[in-house]
């Protein structure tokens, strides 16, 4: 059983087959995402492959891994674990759980975090303080993401 730290959800004015094209290539998908994160000023994707990401942000390096996809009619699911470096202060451990359903508004997004680990003083303030945060700067990022592609 995995320890909840963030649950939310929002909804994207998006169409499903716009998101479904999208993830295929998790990769760029996820360098979308992270552009849109608040406070990221630049970000670069460094690897992929079949079940993994590496992607370099102006904060840090950001490694995504165990990266499982499920593409059905109504429902996409995105789970991984990731690792990321923000410089030498602070490495964060967390797992993502991403549910995207369509619905009659567009898609509705479920994420939920969990497992999160982070050592020293500002990972314990990461840890503490940082849920509601991180985890709305998530939807949102997905949220700016995905509407932009049906621009």
């Amino acid at each position: 059983m995995r320890k909840k730290w963030f649950e939310g959800s929002c909804t994207i004015g998006c169409r499903f087959q716009s998101l479904e094209h999208s993830i295929e290539d998790h990769g760029k998908f996820y360098e979308g995402v992270v552009s849109c994160m608040p406070g990221i000023s630049s970000v670069e994707l460094l690897e992929q492959g079949s079940d993994y990401l590496i992607i370099e942000t102006s904060e840090g390096i950001m490694k995504r891994t165990n990266l499982k996809k499920s593409i059905k009619q109504d429902i996409v699911v995105v789970e991984y674990d990731e690792e990321y470096k923000a410089g030498k202060m602070v490495t964060t451990h967390s797992h993502f759980l991403d549910e995207f359903t369509s619905n009659e508004d567009g898609i509705k997004l479920k994420t939920t975090i969990s497992d999160v680990r982070a050592s020293g003083v500002l990972g314990l303030i990461y840890r503490l303080f940082g849920s509601s945060n991180i985890g709305k700067a998530v939807l949102n990022s997905h949220k700016t993401y995905l509407e932009a592609l049906e621009d």
